[in-house]
């Protein structure tokens, strides 16, 4: 049985043709290009029409400047990189130069010298270098040894660090106030004038450190500071029972102790015989004593090796012949040594002593004993007088 097409089937198959002939008539036309043609370029398409905002002032204003930021960021990250170099890198010394760097001076100034002295090779590198690193009001004053091709940034570090050269001044242990005084006046280094002789007995002997600018008074300071805190300590440390009744006492004997000997192992027992004198109210009859009292701090000057019977015979205070006690004052200034030996005296019975001709002295209990020791001393003495007599004579002979 033939079947016969479907409803709405016909009108579908009419409007899909009818759709198919449409889109061939309204297709465009495609012309296809000659070969020469072809090898042509296409034309560039027009810029783009510029925007009226890029054309305004501020913007412009604006870019330049941003420009300008970039700019400068890069040309200061490359100056920080060039002067961070140039302040870590080798100086140009070529061997230790010492410069002297005054007190007050501003970081202009101390660049300015660093650099007349050859010890940087650009002074506002210097001085931007320690400003950068915040160090322009740390910087101290003094004299300084810079060693050869030391940098930049050393040379900040030893000025802040105030690594300055260190003189040094020597005062024997049982020199007087006058002989120190005298001494530091003669430095040539320290500064300034000592105002009055200090007191005898205030200062310690050692050997003291400063650095150019220091004042001459500067150094009694610390002498004077020095003894006050040792004397405290010594003080403080004492043997139970001395027949010494203050610090100042002390020091009055560990002066005495101080001229006497020389010798270190020597001062405990040279100051026992002191102690067992004061507690039997005995004369201490020490030489050094009646010089002190004749001729004060000067004493050091009168060339004698021996005392006169007129000095021992003169009106002295000072004078441990005439006195029987400590004198009233010290006749020189002790050293630690002689301090502690006061302090803590060697336990004897000891109660004389004499020079023995080997540097040292020899000690007695009695008077007896003593006086042997002196007529011994006596020889030895009178060889060496004899001795040095037939020196000086061959020195003679053979000048002429």
């Amino acid at each position: 049985m033939a079947k016969t097409p479907e409803k709405g089937h016909e009108n579908d198959q009419e409007t899909l043709g009818e759709t198919s002939e449409q889109a061939i008539v309204g297709s465009p036309r495609i012309n296809p290009k000659s070969p020469s043609q072809a090898i042509q370029p296409d034309q560039a398409p027009l810029p783009p029409k510029r925007s009226r905002y890029a054309r305004n002032p501020l913007v412009i204003a604006i870019n330049f400047f941003l420009t300008a930021v970039v700019l400068g960021i890069i040309g200061l990250g490359s100056g920080l990189y060039w002067g961070k170099g140039k302040f870590a890198e080798s100086g140009p010394l070529s061997k230790e130069r010492l410069v002297v760097i005054e007190s007050g001076s501003s970081l202009p100034t101390i660049a300015e010298k660093l650099e007349d002295n050859g010890v940087i090779s650009n002074a506002l590198v210097f001085e931007l270098g320690v400003r950068f690193y915040k160090q322009q009001n740390l910087m101290k004053a003094g004299e300084y040894a810079f060693a050869s091709g030391v940098s930049m940034h050393q040379v900040m570090n030893d000025l802040v660090s105030g690594k300055a050269v260190f003189h040094t001044v020597t005062f024997p242990e049982g020199w007087s106030s006058a002989q120190i005084v005298a001494r530091l006046n003669a430095n040539e280094v320290l500064l300034g004038d000592i105002a009055e002789i200090p007191a005898e007995g205030s200062l310690l002997p050692n050997t003291y450190s400063f650095t150019r600018g220091w004042s001459r008074q500067k150094i009694i300071d610390e002498m004077q500071k020095a003894m006050k805190k040792h004397l405290s300590m010594v003080w403080e440390q004492r043997s139970q029972g001395l027949p010494i009744d203050s610090p100042e006492e002390l020091v009055i004997l560990a002066s005495i102790v101080e001229k006497e000997t020389g010798k270190a192992d020597e001062r405990p027992r040279v100051a026992g015989v002191f102690i067992n004198r004061l507690n039997r109210g005995m004369k201490l009859q020490s030489d050094p004593t009646i010089l002190y009292g004749l001729y004060g701090g000067d004493s050091w000057k009168v060339d004698r090796s021996a005392i006169k019977r007129s000095e021992l015979n003169a009106v002295n205070p000072y004078n441990t012949y005439q006195i029987a006690a400590l004198p009233p004052g010290p006749i020189g200034n002790p050293g630690k040594a002689a301090l502690e030996a006061v302090a803590n005296p060697s336990r004897t019975k000891d109660l004389y002593f004499v020079a023995d001709g080997t540097g040292g002295h020899a000690f007695a209990q009695t008077y007896k004993q003593h006086q042997k020791n002196v007529a011994n001393w006596r020889k030895v003495e009178k060889e060496m007088r004899a001795k040095q007599a037939a020196e000086k004579a061959a020195k003679s002979n053979n000048g002429q």
